[in-house]
């Protein structure tokens, strides 16, 4: 690799990191919002609400990925031209083609990292995210007690607290046992957190009284303490969690259990996911193609890079679009997985083509006359009044 083709390599890169960091960051706060109410109404830490939602970063990461390596591209190309090295390389004898490459060992990068995404990185994700949301809704104390109600968790078991405060922290618990029919024990407790272990689950109480009122006696027993664990294990039992389609890694797409239900009753889905995962890594080749096919050739004109980067745009939103037109359409027709194969290689192609040929895509000429009209119209109606 050249001096030239690792200036570029690196320049590419760089902005693709800014442009992938950006785009995620501000879809993943959007993402996360949606499950503030892990730390308000559930009473989780503020570290569980963070580990839960990072999760969907990959998902978020694949599908931005291709996008900001367009935007990475473009944003290259279009600081190679302004500041004339496009049309430099062009007088040094570099064809279209041969600028291509660096941009082609990027996007091998981008591809790659989108295809251990898609294989490995994604679906394990999303299945952490599917078992720790279950291991929360199994908990009766994040889904069961409400602050300012009494929950019946037995026939003989009531429990009610005040309020949740950050951390996990129960304000106010009030306990009132009465399973065993010898005695009947009842708990006030200023404040308490959730314990678990491999013992169980237990709700530690803190400062607080302990009545037990039993049979054979008349008087109660009453204990003050300090620190009191009370066992909820029979009440947070964890369940089996079943395992979506996102949720599978490439390897269990492949080769499916003939008995596993869900590839039952939607193979479908299956096989328009398996196809999805095989075809994330190309969609990069084919944005890398399309956008250097518009900006990769110098202009002369401000209007013609404009109009090349408006094409390149809507080239790649059209092939995106069709994709997942695609992918919803071959759960039930086979065919359409064949129809995206075929597009994404007439994409890739058509780039490369025009990449060889060193074709510039020029606005029509009837359409510049247009556009300069208008904005010479445009400054006569808003334009500032000559000053004598």
């Amino acid at each position: 690799m050249g001096s030239i083709d690792k200036y570029i390599f690196r320049t590419t890169l760089a902005s693709f990191a800014v442009v992938l960091i950006s785009l995620t960051g501000v879809i993943w706060i959007t993402q996360a919002l949606r499950g503030i109410d892990l730390m308000t109404s559930q009473g989780q830490t503020i570290l569980t609400f963070l580990g839960i939602t990072s999760l969907v970063i990959p998902a978020l990461v694949l599908i931005i990925a291709p996008i900001a390596l367009m935007i990475s591209i473009s944003h290259t190309l279009n600081k190679l031209a302004t500041d004339s090295e496009i049309i430099v390389m062009n007088a040094a004898g570099f064809s279209p083609f041969r600028l291509f490459r660096p941009f082609v060992y990027a996007t091998c990068v981008v591809a790659v990292m989108v295809a251990f995404i898609a294989a490995y990185l994604a679906p394990d994700g999303m299945r952490r995210i599917k078992q720790w949301d279950a291991d929360i809704t199994a908990d009766v104390l994040t889904n069961i007690l409400q602050p300012g109600r009494f929950a019946q968790l037995d026939q003989n078991l009531t429990i009610r607290i005040r309020e949740r405060k950050p951390g996990g922290l129960l304000a106010g618990i009030f306990v009132d046992d009465r399973r065993d029919p010898k005695e009947r024990v009842t708990i006030v407790a200023d404040h308490g957190t959730v314990m678990k272990n491999e013992g169980g689950s237990f709700l530690i109480l803190e400062d607080g009284n302990l009545e037990r009122f039993e049979v054979d006696k008349r008087d109660p027993a009453l204990v003050a303490f300090a620190r009191y664990a009370f066992d909820m294990s029979k009440f947070s039992q964890g369940h089996d969690v079943t395992l979506g389609i996102r949720e599978r890694y490439l390897w269990e797409l492949l080769d499916p259990k003939e008995d596993d239900p869900i590839y039952t009753q939607i193979p479908g889905q299956f096989r328009a996911e398996l196809h999805d995962r095989f075809m994330a890594p190309i969609y990069p080749f084919a944005f890398a193609a399309l956008t250097f096919a518009f900006l990769g050739t110098p202009r002369t004109t401000r209007q013609s890079r404009n109009f090349s980067i408006g094409g390149s745009i809507l080239a790649v939103f059209g092939l995106r679009m069709v994709g997942f037109a695609c992918s919803v359409m071959a759960v039930k027709t086979p065919l359409a997985v064949l129809v995206q194969y075929l597009m994404l290689v007439a994409g890739i192609g058509v780039g490369v083509w025009i990449i060889i040929a060193g074709l510039v895509i020029e606005p029509p000429a009837a359409l510049l006359e247009a556009i300069n009209k208008s904005n010479a119209r445009l400054l006569r109606l808003f334009g500032r009044p000559a000053t004598a």
